[in-house]
């Protein structure tokens, strides 16, 4: 009977705490929708230089501005920088000499870049964004290479 009656009493002050306010308003970051991963070719004038599908990622800094943006290549150059971008543009600002997180002897020249919303058909014909972003390293300076592809559908038939 003791059990009983302390469980009711636990019971009741269980109830009585529960905060019945408001659910707190989540939102995105600043640039949401520049963030997410990418499916891209690598190419240099134009022309695919056959590394086939390579997964890059856009991201916010921990400052969550609305004019700083991590791309992350992942190795495959290797190139990790923080470059500025115009939001309402989508486009990505020219800039010379950025630091590389990843090999700090190695300098990324952005060119130029844009995302195109809903401007992408994916092999398994799904509409996405599609990304654009041109550069130059510093060590192999004079070669422009492209990073061109879509954003990421989570869509089994669109997977590399």
């Amino acid at each position: 009977m003791k059990y009983i009656k302390y469980s009711l009493i636990a019971l009741v002050f269980g109830l009585l705490s529960c905060d019945l306010g408001n659910e707190p308003e989540i939102e995105g970051t600043k640039l949401q929708a520049m963030c997410g991963e990418w499916w891209i070719n690598v190419l240099v004038d134009g022309e695919d230089i056959g590394a086939g599908f390579n997964l890059v990622t856009t991201a916010n800094t921990a400052a969550n501005n609305e004019t700083d943006l991590i791309l992350d290549d992942h190795g495959l150059w290797p190139a990790k920088i923080v470059t500025k971008v115009n939001l309402a543009g989508m486009t990505f600002n020219a800039t010379p000499d950025l630091s590389n997180e990843y090999d700090s002897d190695i300098k990324v020249s952005l060119i130029e870049g844009k995302i195109l919303k809903g401007a992408a058909t994916t092999p398994g014909g799904n509409k996405t964004d599609s990304l654009y972003v041109k550069f130059e390293f510093s060590d192999d300076a004079g070669t422009q290479y492209e990073y061109a592809g879509y954003r990421r559908t989570g869509f089994r038939e669109d997977e590399h």
